[in-house]
C-alpha cells in the first residue's frame, strides 16, 4: 500500500495509530500540525460523581422558574426530583421539561407526604416570606434537609423556631445567601479580611429596583417590602465585609400616602449601621428607583468597589490603592448552582453549611432594629 505524501495527513494517521515521537514523518524544522498524542494533555475529562442529593423545589414562581430550575444543569451534586406547587398544570409542564416523574408532584396540602419520597433528600423553600417558617418546619418534620430563601422568616422568633426544629430533627438548615458562594463577593470578603485596603472605615451600599403591582413584594400580609427583599443584601454585605455584628442602627422609611402601590409597604428605606470596630455602613433600598446594585468599601489605605454586587450576574470588581486603581478579574459562576451544590455537599459529608440558620437570624435581629428605628425616629440597639 502506498503511503500518503501529505505531511499533515501522515501526522494525523500516525497520531491516530498511537505512533509518537519527534520527526516521525516531519522534518526537524516542520513541527507536526496535529496533536502528537491520542488526546491533548490539557483536555479536561468529566469527573465521576457518586452520590447526589435530590431536591424538591417548593414554590414555582419567577425566581424558581427563571433562575433556580435552569441552574440545576450546572450542578454536580444537586438534581431536581420533586416539585411542590399550588398550580398543578404549571407543575406538570415544569416536571415534563426537567424530566421529573409526575408522581413526585405535590401541592401544599400533600406537602407532608414528602416523608415517604425517597427521591427527595432536601427541600428548597422558594415561597413568599410569610410562608418560610411554616414550610421549613414541616419540611424538617417530613425528615428532609431544608434550604430556605431569604429573608429567613418574618420575625426572629420564627427564625429561632426553625433553628430549634432543625436540631430536633437532626437535619441541616441553610439560608440561601447565594452571594456567599459566588467568587466576586467572596473576593471582597478576602480582600477586607486580609486588610488589602487597610481597616474598613465606611461602607456604602445600595440595592434599588422598580417593582410594579401586582407583586408579592408589595403585600404586607406576605411580609413584602424593600427592606427584607432587597435591603437585606446591603445588610448582609456590611456584615460579611466587616465580619462583625452591628450594635446600633438608625433608619428612615419613605411611605407615600398618594401612591396606591405603596399603601402597605415603604417605597424606600435608608439605614445606618454602627459596628464594634467603629466601622459605619450607610445602606439604602427601594422599589421605585432605577436599578442599582452596588457597594463600595472605604478603607484606611484604599477602597473596593463591586458593581452589580447583588445581581445574578455581571459583577465588576475594582480596587484602588496608592499604586493606582485596578480591575480584579474573577471567573463568574452560576450563583444558584454553587449554592445548591454547597448544600448538597454539606448533606453528603455531614458538615455545617456556610450560611446556617444563625446567619438568617442575625439579619432578622438587625432588620427588627431597623424597623423600630424607622418607626420611632431614634437610634436602636440590636438585640442578640
Amino acid at each position: 500500500m502506498a503511503t500518503s505524501t501529505d505531511p499533515t495527513r501522515r501526522t494525523f494517521m500516525a497520531a491516530s495509530a498511537g505512533l509518537t515521537g519527534p520527526g516521525l514523518f516531519a522534518s526537524a524544522d516542520e513541527p507536526p500540525l496535529a496533536p502528537p498524542d491520542k488526546q491533548p494533555p490539557n483536555l479536561k475529562l468529566p469527573e465521576f460523581v457518586g452520590k447526589t442529593v435530590g431536591f424538591a423545589i417548593v414554590g414555582l414562581g419567577q425566581l424558581a422558574l427563571e433562575e433556580i430550575m435552569p441552574a440545576f444543569a450546572q450542578c454536580k451534586l444537586a438534581r431536581p426530583t420533586a416539585l411542590v406547587s399550588g398550580h398543578p398544570d404549571k407543575a406538570k409542564r415544569v416536571a415534563a421539561a426537567y424530566g421529573i416523574d409526575p408522581k413526585h408532584i405535590y401541592d401544599y396540602q400533600s406537602y407532608d407526604r414528602l416523608r415517604d419520597d425517597a427521591a427527595v433528600g432536601a427541600v428548597y423553600i422558594v415561597l413568599p416570606n410569610s410562608m418560610h417558617a411554616e414550610y421549613t418546619i414541616r419540611g424538617f418534620k417530613a425528615g428532609k434537609h431544608v434550604l430556605c430563601e431569604k429573608p429567613m422568616a418574618p420575625t426572629s422568633t420564627d427564625c429561632r423556631a426553625m433553628i430549634a426544629t432543625a436540631k430536633e430533627a437532626k437535619r441541616q438548615l441553610m439560608i440561601a445567601y447565594r452571594l456567599h458562594y459566588e467568587p466576586f463577593n467572596r473576593a471582597v470578603m478576602k480582600l477586607c479580611a486580609d486588610k488589602a485596603i487597610g481597616a474598613v472605615r465606611t461602607i456604602l451600599a445600595t440595592n434599588c429596583q422598580v417593582t410594579k403591582a401586582p407583586n408579592i413584594r408589595l403585600s404586607k400580609a406576605l411580609r413584602g417590602g424593600p427592606l427584607g427583599d432587597v435591603g437585606i443584601y446591603c445588610l448582609n454585605a456590611a456584615r460579611y465585609i466587616t465580619r462583625e455584628e452591628p450594635i446600633e442602627v438608625a433608619a428612615f422609611a419613605d411611605e407615600p400616602t398618594d401612591t396606591p402601590r405603596f399603601r402597605e409597604v415603604p417605597r424606600s428605606v435608608a439605614f445606618e449601621l454602627r459596628f464594634p470596630s467603629g466601622a459605619l455602613a450607610h445602606c439604602d433600598c427601594g422599589f421605585d428607583a432605577a436599578e442599582s446594585r452596588w457597594f463600595r468599601v472605604n478603607g484606611s489605605t484604599g477602597f473596593v468597589e463591586l458593581d452589580n454586587a447583588f445581581a445574578y450576574r455581571g459583577q465588576k470588581l475594582a480596587v484602588a490603592r496608592d499604586s493606582g486603581r485596578e480591575e480584579i478579574k474573577v471567573r463568574p459562576v452560576n450563583h444558584f448552582a454553587a449554592e445548591m451544590d454547597h448544600f448538597a455537599e454539606c448533606i453528603l459529608q455531614s458538615k455545617a453549611p456556610a450560611t446556617p440558620g444563625e446567619e438568617g437570624l442575625a439579619d432578622m435581629l438587625a432588620i427588627e432594629a431597623i424597623q423600630e428605628a424607622a418607626a420611632s425616629g431614634r437610634m436602636v440597639k440590636v438585640k442578640r
